[in-house]
């Protein structure tokens, strides 16, 4: 499903027009980004978490010398399901 997608569904289901629908549909993704820029966790019971997670500086290689080199230490975003969204998906 494709972000146009979720916006006819939106707008079908909720009874909007498709430019509400994709109003709504971005205000919810431009808050959810915006607390995890923040570092806060979004949870949407019954669906799920939103998350920053770290990641710890490591070693690698590089591929083409075969060089060791250190990858510095990072933050990517993560999601949790939550229990009915399991049990829905089962």
């Amino acid at each position: 499903m494709t972000k146009a997608d979720l916006i006819a569904q939106v707008a079908k289901k909720a009874g909007l027009t498709s430019k509400a629908a994709k109003d709504a549909v971005g205000a919810i993704f431009s808050t959810v980004s915006d607390a995890m820029k923040r570092g806060e966790k979004v949870v949407v019971t019954g669906f799920g978490t939103f998350m920053v997670r770290k990641r710890a500086s490591r070693k690698g290689r590089n591929p083409q010398t075969g060089a060791e080199i250190q990858i510095p230490a990072t933050k990517t975003p993560g999601f949790t399901a939550g229990k009915s969204l399991k049990r829905q998906v089962k």
